[in-house]
């Protein structure tokens, strides 16, 4: 299965946020959309990093409440592993259990397209087993 099959079925509307906006913005996001990263973007379009539930604990432990009034851009990972459209599911599967990334934005011609999970990997792959097995069964049954 290719990634542009579960964009399709997800959907690719991204949340992001502006890297000079706080931490505390960053929080309300994640509950309002009820998810785990944000991209960070100017424009909507271009990666400047990305930044999780995860990247807020593990700072918010090292510099206390203070956190919450820095900007995104404190807390963010810059350097972000992306994928395309094209790429294969089980290659993503391997490369987030590998580098332990949750999430991967996906980017068409130099632009952001959306954002894939790990949840949205293991759902991929759970439809493709239950594909076969339906499969199968209806081969043994003829």
């Amino acid at each position: 299965m290719r990634i542009s099959e579960v964009l399709r079925r997800k959907g690719g509307e991204v949340a992001t946020i502006e890297p000079e906006a706080n931490v505390r913005r960053l929080l309300t996001m994640l509950a309002e959309h009820n998810i785990g990263a944000v991209v960070v973007s100017t424009d909507g379009s271009t990666i400047e990093g990305i930044v999780s539930e995860r990247d807020i604990v593990r700072r918010l432990g090292e510099r206390g409440a203070g956190l919450l009034d820095e900007p995104v851009s404190s807390i963010m990972t810059a350097t972000v592993r992306t994928c395309a459209p094209g790429d294969n599911v089980e290659d993503l599967r391997a490369t987030m259990t590998e580098h332990r990334i949750r999430h991967l934005p996906v980017v068409r011609d130099g632009r952001l397209a959306g954002i894939v999970s790990i949840g949205d990997v293991v759902k991929s792959a759970i439809a493709e087993l239950e594909s076969e097995r339906e499969q199968l069964v209806d081969y043994i049954s003829r």
